[in-house]
């Protein structure tokens, strides 16, 4: 039987569930937040809801399946809580950006940039998923990427001229990393409404197609589909 697959996508302001595309809920997260807190959260807010696996975007560095590091935008204790135990599911962890990146995903070469709380990044071709760092980058005066491209960003800028960052960034980025096309995410990514092209506005709600598609396995193999280095 086909696996019901629960997506869970943490974020520095919500987190948002779904078992469908149709089918979501939410809740605050915020730099309070800990990994004891979310799952108390969760079996409050999935009680009427049945699923056999989840999949988990997370916003830090993740690799095979473990988060590296505490997040920057969240409370403490993420990096060795054991959510399979928690939550009595198996349970698959991939980056927050990631995840909306693999649900994106139409072939090619893609960069998908997350305009959110900070900025996610992930780099896809064919079956191989790498998910980047780009936030760190140093930018401008003594700043990072984040800090221009970011929610902080927005709000010290203002719109207008956070847009034209935004535009100058990623025509930057898409050049240096050899992308076909880039994705742009995040809850701030609506408010960019004229684009050059090769460049688009994905959906937020792309992320449970990315779970989903973090489960499907090779026909042939039976191996995982998607590769996440």
């Amino acid at each position: 039987m086909k696996k019901r697959i629960l997506v869970i996508d943490i974020g520095g302001s919500n987190v948002k569930v779904m078992i469908s595309r149709a089918q979501r809920r939410k809740f605050k997260s915020g730099p309070e937040m800990t990994p004891r807190e979310l799952v108390t959260e969760l079996k409050l807010l999935l009680q009427d809801w049945t699923f056999d696996a989840i999949s988990m975007g997370f916003p830090a560095p993740v690799r095979n399946g473990c988060i590296m590091c505490e997040p920057k935008h969240l409370g403490p204790g993420w990096a060795r809580f054991n959510f399979e135990k928690s939550l009595g599911k198996p349970v698959r962890i991939i980056n927050d950006a990631a995840m909306q990146a693999l649900g994106s995903y139409r072939g090619r070469r893609m960069l998908f940039l997350g305009l959110g709380t900070g900025l996610g990044s992930t780099l896809i071709w064919e079956s191989n998923v790498l998910p980047l760092e780009l936030g760190d980058l140093p930018y401008g005066s003594d700043h990072i990427i984040e800090d221009y491209l970011g929610k902080s960003g927005l709000n010290q800028l203002g719109e207008k001229r956070w847009k034209g960052e935004v535009l100058h960034a990623v025509g930057l980025l898409k050049k240096s990393l050899i992308a076909d096309y880039v994705v742009l995410g995040g809850g701030s990514a609506k408010k960019l409404d004229e684009l050059p092209e090769g460049v688009e506005v994905g959906h937020n709600r792309n992320a449970f197609r990315g779970g989903v598609r973090l489960w499907q396995t090779d026909q042939r193999t039976r191996r995982p589909k998607w590769k996440i280095l």
